[in-house]
Formats: structure tokens, C-alpha cells, sequence
């Protein structure tokens, strides 16, 4: 019996051994999230594929929700990440409310998106949905929506919003400051557009842009679903929580309409905008799809 068990474990590793050496074991998807619960939106933002056939390299840049209240056992996988920088998008008032924590060597850096405007949608989810009756008079008929809109637009046109994009996506052109991780509070608002323009700079298709911005319902929406329930339980419509906390591709469409109207295209929003040259910003794809 011994000797018929050794044989069989001897079949099963050859054949395991021989369909890994034949088959290359496939690439994770890009745009999922890394599977740390206490972060569900942290994603890296490597692996999409360019227009032209090049794809993004693996672990420089990562996409997040908020970093606070993490595990202990979470902190260690963070950890592993090796970041070297953090950069947060958030208000003054969110910062304090929620401090990042980070393992220890990596750098906060505060970059104030809405500086200019502390009071819009995206700084203040959770306070839009404190009263769920009176939300649906204020929110309800699709109000909601154009807020998120309006606040989409003001990615573009306010001027601390032109400063934080500017220092980040510098930040995130210079290989000295990466690995590196962006993020606002839930992870899809600031985070979104910055993480759209930045895969657009680099030349990846609107189409899978779009796909990246929309994979946060999947992760945000399930860490709230008790609020949302308690939500709707008081009262409120599910469709201006969901909203509120999850994203719409109207609101990416119309941070892009403001950036085409204002600029015409993603390299004069860089240039003209953020002040990024175009020698930047051929160096900044240059270094994401390996081709220094």
C-alpha cells in the first residue's frame, strides 16, 4: 500500500509539474481589486493594454477608498506593496474625521482636490444621506445626478483641482517616488477621474477607461450595504443612495466633456491645464509601458 501511494503521488506531481511547464500561468485581469477587505477598492493600475498593443506595467501605481480602519492582517499585505508614496485627495475635514494609516516608511502627501469647494457631493456622501426622507425631495427626479455631474466638471475647472492633478500626476511620472497609491474616500470619485485621465494619457481605449471607472460599484456598493439598507428601510429611494455611493458612467462622461471643451483633447488638458509638457508626458507613458 506504501508503495502504490508513492507511485500515485509521483503521477500527480509529474502531471502537475508538466502542465506548468507547458502552460504559463495567466495574468490576473486588470482593474480587479487585490482582495484586502479592509481596503475593497484598492486596485493596481497596471495590465490594461494600450491602442497600440503596449500594456501598462504591474505594481507602480495603485487606485483606493479610504485608508483607515484597516486590519492588522491587512496592514501586512498593504505592506507588501512596497509604497514609497501616498497621496490623498481628500478635504481637510475628511482627513481628520478619518486619518490615513499607512506601514510605516511611506509618505502621506495631503493634495486637496476640492479645496476651492469643501461642500461638494463627492467630500460629502455620507452627510447627503443623513435625512433619508428630506433627500428624496432634494436628491430625488434625478438631482442627484446632476450634482455628481457638476462636481465631475468642477475636476476640471476648479483651481485646486488643476494644482492636486498637477503635483500628482508629476508625482506619478517620476520613478524615484513609485510604487505609489492615490485615493480619496470611497475611492471612485477623485480617484476615478484621476485614475481615468491617467490611463488615458497613457493610450488606453476609452472603452476600457470606462470599464475601470464602473468596476468600483462592485467593490463600494457591497461595504455599504448596510447603510443602504437602513437607507431605504427609513424611507429613502435606493436609486440616490446608490448614486450617491456607487458611480455612473454620466458622471466620467462629463468630467470628459469639460476637459474636451475647455482643452479639446488629454494632452492639452495636461499641457495647457496641469502644466505637464509634452516631453513629460512622453516620459510619464514611457515609464508605464517600460520603454525608457
Amino acid at each position: 500500500m506504501l508503495v502504490l501511494l508513492i507511485i500515485l503521488s509521483s503521477i500527480t506531481f509529474n502531471s502537475c509539474s508538466k502542465e506548468s511547464d507547458n502552460e504559463p500561468v495567466p495574468e490576473v485581469e486588470p482593474g480587479l481589486s487585490l482582495g484586502i477587505a479592509s481596503i475593497p477598492n484598492l486596485r493596481d493600475m497596471g495590465g490594461y493594454a494600450t491602442a497600440d498593443g503596449a500594456t501598462i506595467a504591474r505594481g507602480l501605481v495603485y487606485r483606493s477608498n479610504q485608508l483607515y480602519d484597516i486590519s492588522p492582517d491587512d496592514m501586512i499585505l498593504l505592506a507588501q506593496l512596497n509604497l514609497k508614496n501616498d497621496y490623498d485627495l481628500r478635504t481637510a475635514s475628511e482627513r481628520n474625521d478619518k486619518p490615513d494609516e499607512l506601514p510605516a516608511g511611506v509618505n502621506d502627501i495631503w493634495l486637496d482636490v476640492l479645496a476651492d469647494d469643501p461642500t461638494s457631493g463627492p467630500a460629502n456622501l455620507i452627510t447627503l444621506l443623513s435625512d433619508p426622507l428630506q433627500a428624496n425631495i432634494d436628491l430625488g427626479n434625478g438631482q442627484v445626478e446632476e450634482k455628481f455631474k457638476d462636481a465631475y466638471r468642477q475636476f476640471i475647472t476648479l483651481e485646486s483641482a488643476d494644482t492636486a492633478f498637477s503635483k500628482l500626476f508629476k508625482s506619478l511620472g517620476d520613478e524615484n517616488k513609485l510604487p505609489a497609491l492615490f485615493h480619496c474616500t470611497t475611492g471612485k470619485d477623485r480617484t476615478g477621474w484621476s485614475a481615468a485621465a491617467l490611463l488615458t494619457i497613457i493610450g488606453v481605449p476609452y472603452e476600457e477607461v470606462m470599464e475601470d471607472y464602473l468596476l468600483s460599484n462592485d467593490y463600494i456598493l457591497p461595504m455599504y450595504a448596510e447603510l443602504i439598507d437602513r437607507f431605504v428601510a427609513a424611507g429613502g429611494e435606493r436609486n440616490i443612495v446608490e448614486s450617491i455611493l456607487g458611480v455612473k458612467e454620466e458622471y466620467l462622461i462629463a468630467a470628459f466633456e469639460e476637459m474636451n471643451t475647455e482643452y479639446g483633447s488629454i494632452e492639452n488638458y495636461f499641457s495647457k491645464g496641469l502644466g505637464i509638457s509634452v516631453d513629460q508626458q512622453t516620459a510619464l507613458r514611457d515609464l508605464y509601458l517600460n520603454n525608457k
